[in-house]
């Protein structure tokens, strides 16, 4: 069959545009088979990545009908089944149409090819290295139980191809953020038991936007990720144990979450005269936060929206048996 891949090309100090080549293709290539023979036979100034050929080095990640993937790992047929006639466009002789573009959050040196600074910078921060310091006897292996190892098996499996990194909506609208990828060699650190630097890796996680509460929870890292890392559900772990190890007037971040459970658990959903003053004012503790309060308060007072009372919902017994049961299934 003949599929029309329309790719975004993009020279230095130029407006990036879309090219396309029609090829003759079986529903088993990959759309790096088809990039290699686009090169090859039709136009040698394409540029992108790619190396091993077999998901393991991650260096072919692209967006592929408008999500990040490995080029190696998805094929024509599976484009052109996910998404119809090839995200799928059918021209006027109803031929299928891939579009192929570079990956998101990242600057583009070449048509495919990106500039990835940020996102190799980004993973130095969380020290993603096991430390061994204050260790007495350096000769002898560090074991680990099979029960150990197996929680590292899903961090363990990034091969830091950028995908989950190109789709993060919170990294797209804050630049501090470091990035799922990071966080989930975060967790893998974390969850080591050869580390011996939790707590400090722990407060310095926490700390900001730019960590995990920086993480919007839009699931798309999930979504996109070639190897089930899962990087969401990674970050949820990291904030666990932030959770477990600090007192919930440690920061307000901490504070936000464990208010907000404690109250839903409490009436089934939240009193608004209450959390504002336990998260930014902290249980009456931080005046200065209190104080930031005073305006809205008077505002809403005024308009008469001000809750004078709180009644809990009907579902509250329900509601607080399921808060009970997740946490008992996480233990």
């Amino acid at each position: 069959m003949e599929v029309t891949f329309k790719i975004l090309r993009q020279q230095p100090n130029t407006l990036p545009k879309f090219q396309k080549y029609t090829l003759a293709v079986e529903g088993g290539n990959t759309i790096l088979e088809c990039l290699n023979r686009i090169k090859w036979e039709i136009d040698g100034t394409l540029a992108f990545r790619k190396n091993c050929r077999n998901t393991i080095c991650g260096s072919c990640a692209m967006r592929i009908n408008s999500r990040s993937a490995l080029a190696c790992k998805e094929n024509v047929g599976g484009e052109i089944a996910r998404f119809g006639k090839g995200n799928s466009q059918v021209d006027s002789e109803n031929i299928p149409e891939i579009t192929i573009a570079p990956l998101g959050n990242f600057p583009v040196i070449k048509d495919l090819v990106t500039e990835m600074k940020s996102f190799w910078d980004n993973l130095e921060t969380i020290d993603p290295y096991i430390s061994t310091r204050g260790r007495n006897i350096p000769e002898r292996e560090f074991l680990q139980s099979p029960e150990e190892r197996s929680r590292l098996e899903a961090s363990g499996n990034c091969i830091l191809c950028g995908a989950c990194y190109s789709d993060c909506n919170a990294r797209e609208v804050n630049p501090d953020f470091v990035g799922p990828h990071a966080l989930a060699k975060a967790q893998r650190m974390v969850m080591d038991s050869r580390d011996n630097e939790t707590a400090e890796r722990l407060d310095e996680y926490k700390q900001g936007i730019q960590g995990v509460w920086g993480c919007t929870r839009c699931y798309m890292c999930n979504e996109v990720c070639p190897m089930d890392v899962n990087p969401m559900d990674r970050i949820g772990e990291l904030k666990q144990e932030i959770l477990a190890k600090n007192a919930r007037s440690v920061s307000r971040s901490i504070r936000h979450r464990k208010v907000l459970v404690d109250l839903v658990k409490a009436g089934g959903w939240i009193d608004e005269r209450k959390f504002g003053i336990q998260v930014v004012g902290n249980y009456f503790r931080d005046l200065q936060g209190l104080m930031s309060l005073a305006p809205l308060g008077l505002r809403m007072i005024a308009k008469g929206k001000f809750p004078v009372t709180f009644e809990a919902s009907e579902g509250t017994r329900e509601v607080r048996s399921l808060i009970e049961s997740v946490r008992e299934s996480k233990e």
